[in-house]
């Protein structure tokens, strides 16, 4: 065991109230994707009070802590939450709500995706890191992200000139905490880990008419259902059977009264598959069958509108080893794992692909029992504190270790 790792199981022990006194104000002030200011402001407040100044680069927070010589090392926390009623039953739960930009209405808020163990496990990882110069050298970088849950957060750290506002990374580190492992446990995977991911806005156009008429209208709720129909004979026939590919139509929307045949349906379809040629595949076939309804049809032209774009998720598979075995040496050979790919997306990696250095991205258990957990984004998705909140940041430290560590090896 490295002397880093024993002082952070150390200061772990030291700080346990006020770490979580800090993660219970993040899950009781939630903010939703790209509307995260107080979080921003919380973030900036601890970073400046454990002496690392934080840079605000778009809507998220870059610090750097530069150590001596050695290799430079950046980890990643995502801090935003969802538009989820929380039902946990916890005495801290959040009550908040929010105005969302994208729809202008009110909406209960909370961190029913574990983004406030995330955030809590990296400052904590800063604060360590600062008072225990002695025992690391090199850079380690905490990259704050914001919105996540649309995909754009990864996206604007690099519009707004994350390859500038730090040094390049010679790795990057992420981590998710989910139930789908025992609480005490982490979990790594080299190679593909979380699949790419779209939503795709089909609007479809036809002419409206009265409910009696139907021979003066090109009716679009009749074309929706042809299309529902014939995208379900992309992952069934044109995809090969090797191949993970999702097509699921989650949402329709057209149509006010029964005898009125309406003038517009949209379709809101989300994508997944593990690489870019069967995203591109699925796509076109998409585009393909809606276009050659809509003109069987004698519909207008649809239209496609993609957006919450998650990138292909791939672990470097040297990196993961390292990491791996420093999680088998100092957390346990008990308490680490491995997964399979998850058909979930992530968008991590767009800032290092940002920055071409390879990542890992592996993930924490925080309940008891994986078969019972709630799933991600569940209204009783609240990890258990304790043994949790240690473990993210012990997880840091561990992998970071093999890196910066003045003893390790």
């Amino acid at each position: 065991m490295t002397s880093l790792y024993s002082a952070a199981v150390a200061y772990l022990d030291d700080t346990r109230t006020a770490r979580e006194e800090l993660y219970k104000w993040f899950h009781q002030n939630p903010e939703l994707s790209m509307q995260e200011e107080g979080t921003v402001q919380r973030i900036l407040a601890e970073l400046d009070d454990a002496g690392v100044p934080g840079q605000r680069v778009g809507h998220g927070v870059v610090a750097v802590l530069t150590n001596g010589d050695g290799p430079t090392v950046a980890m990643r926390a995502d801090f935003d939450a969802l538009p989820v009623k929380e039902d946990s039953g916890v005495d801290y739960a959040s009550t908040a709500t929010q105005v969302s930009e994208r729809t202008g209405t009110e909406v209960p808020v909370a961190h029913m995706c574990g983004h406030d163990f995330h955030t809590t496990w990296l400052i904590s990882t800063v604060r360590f890191l600062a008072t225990h110069r002695e025992l690391w050298s090199g850079t380690f970088e905490a990259v704050f992200q914001p919105a996540e849950e649309t995909a754009e957060g990864g996206k604007d750290l690099v519009a707004h000139g994350i390859t500038d506002a730090m040094p390049t990374p010679d790795i990057m580190l992420g981590q998710h905490v989910m139930g789908v492992l025992p609480m005490g446990t982490v979990a790594t995977n080299a190679g593909v880990s979380f699949s790419t991911a779209s939503t795709i806005k089909v609007t479809l156009r036809g002419t409206g008419s009265h409910g009696s008429m139907p021979e003066k209208s090109v009716d679009p709720i009749v074309l929706a259902a042809n299309v529902i129909m014939n995208l379900q004979t992309i992952v069934s026939r044109e995809i090969k059977p090797q191949e993970m590919a999702v097509v699921t139509v989650g949402a329709i929307h057209g149509g006010a009264k029964s005898n009125i045949i309406p003038s517009e349906v949209v379709l809101d379809l989300n994508t997944r598959c593990y690489s870019a040629e069967v995203q591109e595949q699925l796509h076109g076939a998409i585009e393909r069958i809606v276009r050659g309804l809509c003109t069987a049809a004698r519909a207008q032209e649809p239209q496609f509108e993609y957006s919450d774009l998650f990138p292909l998720l791939v672990n470097d598979p040297d990196v993961t080893h390292r990491v791996t075995e420093s999680f088998k040496e100092l957390l346990g050979d008990d308490a680490t794992g491995s997964y399979d790919p998850f058909a979930g997306s992530e968008d991590f990696p767009d800032v290092p692909n940002a920055f071409d250095v390879p990542y890992t991205f592996w993930i924490v258990g925080g309940f008891p029992d994986p078969a019972t957990a709630p799933g991600n984004h569940s209204p009783q998705f609240v990890p258990q504190l304790d043994p949790t909140l240690d473990l993210g940041t012990r997880a840091t430290v561990a992998a970071l270790t093999p890196w910066l560590a003045k003893d390790n090896g």
